[in-house]
């Protein structure tokens, strides 16, 4: 999952790209509004968080051109806070306005809010192979060294999104809000409980190989080879 984060004040801009590398996001640091579009378009975005203050070209110009093409999530950084303001570049098309300063934390709530609400559909493709693992999108099937895999609806939907973003780490909260469509309840055990029961159907056809990671501390990525 990549995230532009077009923002002249590079403090900021770097402590947002720190911040979202070490939740499992990649990142691409943009300084200035040349090229915007153009760059987003070569390096496939999966979202942008766009200042409205910028040289050479205003976000709000920015947002236009990007709403020509593409529905890709955009949430509007900026030290404006006025309510006007704010419904404008709604209207034009933003997904989400934050207000400088920002705690991190609802940075990364409203990043989430905005890609659930997204489908995930910008830039995301299921890969069709991974180690003998075999989806079809279609059928809602998965099949592993030629044995389909009988899986319930979560299963499969928490195995589709991990093989749909292979270098993407999730959150607990974000995946399973993602699938469950509900608000994630830190209590709640069913989404460890489906986890645990997708990795020992996966070991009881191929034990030695591990297909789901748990990443401590933050949530669950399909699996990385060291």
């Amino acid at each position: 999952m990549k995230i532009f984060i077009v923002e002249d004040d590079k403090e900021i801009n770097d402590l947002l790209a720190e911040y979202l590398i070490s939740k499992g996001y990649e990142v691409r640091s943009l300084y200035d509004g040349r090229k915007v579009v153009e760059t987003m378009e070569q390096e496939k975005a999966d979202m942008v968080l766009l200042d409205i203050m910028l040289p050479y070209k205003s976000g709000d110009s920015i947002l236009e051109e990007i709403r020509k093409t593409s529905m890709l999530p955009v949430i509007i950084l900026s030290a404006k806070d006025t309510t006007q303001n704010k419904v404008d570049l709604l209207r034009l098309g933003a997904d989400d306005y934050i207000t400088k300063p920002f705690d991190m934390e609802e940075v990364l709530a409203r990043i989430e809010s905005a890609l659930r609400r997204s489908g995930f559909q910008a830039g995301g493709t299921a890969v069709p192979e991974y180690k003998g693992l075999k989806i079809d999108p279609e059928n809602k099937t998965v099949s592993l060294d030629g044995t389909e895999l009988s899986l319930t609806a979560k299963e499969y939907a928490i195995l589709e999104l991990l093989l749909k973003y292979p270098q993407k780490v999730f959150s607990k909260a974000n995946l399973f809000e993602s699938v469950w469509g509900e608000e994630y309840i830190a209590e709640d055990n069913a989404l460890n409980v489906h986890i645990s029961n997708l990795r020992n159907k996966l070991k009881a056809i191929r034990p030695e190989q591990d297909y789901i990671d748990t990443v401590w501390g933050i949530g669950f990525r399909l699996h990385k080879d060291k």
